[in-house]
Parts: structure tokens; C-alpha cells; sequence
């Protein structure tokens, strides 16, 4: 089957067509919307019919665990046992946005849903064309990335007819999304709060509110045999199609190492992709390369990533290398990406 695509904005939703997708999810069906963070495949997430036809439709695991979009914080009692007190203090913060928390599910909640854990993923989206989905739908809407497992999450609904055109009912165009990386994802079934995945909301920010947080361990380990607790925590993500690599070390040792192999690629008869930065950029001659924004305006690298991953599919390049972008506030979100997509494969150079 063909998406209908319909196209509307934040500011000029298409009321008729939003229940059109409502009545789809209500009947089973899959719909992908836009997100403040990246676009959503969304389904029933009661229906545990729905969420087997998103796993199927993304080819995704089906122990990597769903996150249910809410619109209405007062609907969040009907699927969850339990909301902690910091839990609460974060939601009053930072909810409508991009921040998902873990928390006992309710009985209501299948275990399609979560991956098989006891626990849900819970997000409240801050985009207006979201939230009023969720609504015609009944208010419960699971939503994974509107992406081919593994694949750059997309941030254009064009992203989304390329991944999945053919394979679900709907695809609501609102255009580009104006973050571009994933949710936060914080962890509040153990006494201290863990970030399971890194995002815009930064674990300074997280602890600016709650006090003690940590980090999760498995955030640094790929393919742990532990069951995830959250999306992107097990398995290879974000990935493009040629091999990535991250060249790490002082800037002008990155640039040199950069342009010793797209010099030998060349030499070879091959062309290689090389991520920069508007600082960068002019600074490679030889390969395709790309700038990803401005490390002085570190939400255009985020903002970008996976754009300049997709866009290097297209150019057929035979690898990919990328400058390290730990930039203050982002960078811990940014690299987690980045790495994943690489398979966590760094090159680290020095100066000499």
C-alpha cells in the first residue's frame, strides 16, 4: 500500500484530516507524524496488534521498547502505577517537550509495547500537530522513530516516504522538525534517577532539578545482552549506509588526519564523505563534504546530524569521516548519536 501524505502546519493544522489519522490508529492502523525531536511512527499503544505492526513495519527488535506519546498529563494515572515525586517536579518542567520518563506501567499497557519490561516509556510532546493526533486518537499513541531500523531517524517527512512509504497508512507532513535528535530519556524505576539516552535536556539541566542523576553504564556498551530499557540503548542505530568514522584529537590533527584518507580514497579511484563545520569546511579539498553547522551554535549540529548522514546515501560514497563534536551543552547527545551510527568505531590522533 501508498501513505496518503497530507500536509499541514503547527499553526494551520488540517482538522479533518487529523481525524482521519485518529480514526486510522483507532482501528489499528500506523501513522507518521512530526515531533519537535524527529518525525513518529505512530500506533494504538493499547492495541498490542498495533505495536507488532510497528516492529514489523520498522523491522525493529521486538525487546527494543516503544515510547507511548500522551497529550494530557492528567491521562498519564491510566498507564502508569506510580509517578515519584521528582518525576513529577521534572514533568512540571520540562513536559510539553523532549523528555521521556520511565515508569511502572499499568496493567492497561501491553507488554507488546514495552519491549516485555514492567515498566513504559512516557513522552509528552510539545508539538502542536502531535499532540492533537494524540488526542483524535484517543490519547495513547506509541511512536518509535518513523525510520527503517538502524537507518538516520528522519527529520523531514520525505525521510519518511523514503524509509516507509510503502509499508504504513499515513504520513503527516509538517515540515522540518526543529530539534532533530531524540527525547531524553530518563530512568525512574531505581531510587536515583538514570539518563538511559542522552538528549536536548542535558544531564546538567536534569540535575539542576532533581539533584543526584547518573548516567547509565550500558550508554558507552554496544550490543549488551542486558534487555533494553529504553529505544536506542542495544542495537546499531542512526546508521548510513557507508562505513563511519570518528577522527578524534586536536582540530587541526582531525583535519590533517581527514585529508591523508580522502587523499588515498581518491588515489584508489574512491570518493569519501567528510562531516565538518562551518569553521571547518573550507579546509578539505579533496572528497564530499559537508558541514553540519556551527560548534559556535551547537543546535545546528544537532539539528543537522542526521540530514548529513542521509544526505551522504545518496552521494554513494565509499566511507564517511567525521570530525568529534563535543560541544558543551549538546555534545554528550550529539557523540552518543555519532558513535552509535559509526558502531563506535574512533580514530584518535594527536598533534605530532
Amino acid at each position: 500500500m501508498k501513505a496518503e501524505i497530507v500536509t499541514m502546519t503547527a499553526e494551520h493544522p488540517d482538522r479533518a484530516a487529523l481525524e482521519r489519522a485518529g480514526e486510522i490508529l483507532k482501528k489499528g492502523g500506523l501513522v507518521a507524524f512530526p515531533t519537535e525531536t524527529v518525525y513518529g511512527l505512530g500506533g494504538n499503544a493499547l492495541d498490542p496488534k498495533a505495536s507488532i505492526k510497528i516492529y514489523a513495519a520498522k523491522g525493529r527488535p521486538s525487546d527494543n521498547p516503544l515510547i507511548v506519546h500522551i497529550a494530557e498529563f492528567d491521562r498519564l494515572t491510566e498507564i502508569v502505577t506510580e509517578i515519584p515525586q521528582k518525576a513529577k517536579l521534572l514533568a512540571e518542567k520540562y513536559w510539553p517537550g523532549p523528555l521521556t520518563m520511565i515508569l511502572p506501567k499499568a496493567p492497561v499497557v501491553p507488554k507488546e509495547t514495552t519491549g516485555g519490561l514492567q515498566s513504559v516509556a512516557v513522552r509528552f510532546p510539545s508539538d502542536r500537530i502531535a499532540q492533537e493526533l494524540i488526542k483524535a486518537a484517543g490519547g495513547f499513541v506509541a511512536a518509535p522513530s518513523a525510520n527503517t531500523s538502524g537507518r538516520p531517524s528522519p527529520t523531514t517527512a520525505q525521510h519518511v516516504i523514503e524509509d516507509l512509504g510503502d509499508a504504513i497508512d499515513m504520513i503527516i507532513d509538517g515540515g522540518q522538525v526543529g530539534i532533530g535528535l531524540e527525547s531524553t530519556i530518563v530512568d525512574f524505576t531505581e531510587e536515583i534517577p538514570v539518563v538511559l539516552r542522552p538528549g536536548y535536556i542535558s544531564l546538567e539541566m536534569l540535575r539542576e532539578t532533581l539533584g543526584e542523576v547518573r548516567m547509565d553504564r550500558g550508554l558507552l556498551i554496544t550490543d549488551s545482552k542486558v534487555r533494553p530499557k529504553a529505544p536506542g540503548m542495544k542495537y546499531r542505530h542512526y546508521a548510513p549506509k557507508a562505513d563511519l568514522s570518528i577522527v578524534e584529537g586536536p582540530t587541526e590533527a582531525v583535519v590533517a588526519a581527514i585529508n591523508g584518507y580522502a587523499s588515498d580514497a581518491e588515489q584508489a579511484g574512491r570518493q569519501v564523505g567528510i562531516i565538518a563545520t562551518d569553521e571547518t569546511m573550507e579546509q578539505y579539498p579533496k572528497g564530499i563534504v559537508k558541514s553540519i553547522g556551527s560548534r559556535a551554535e551547537e543546535e545546528t549540529i544537532a539539528h543537522h546530524l542526521y540530514e548529513v548522514l542521509r544526505e551522504f546515501d545518496r552521494c554513494q560514497v565509499s566511507a564517511i569521516y567525521s570530525e568529534a563534536f563535543y560541544t558543551p551543552r549538546m555534545g554528550q547527545a550529539i557523540m552518543n548519536r555519532l558513535l552509535k551510527a559509526a558502531g563506535h568505531k574512533v580514530i584518535k590522533v594527536s598533534q605530532d
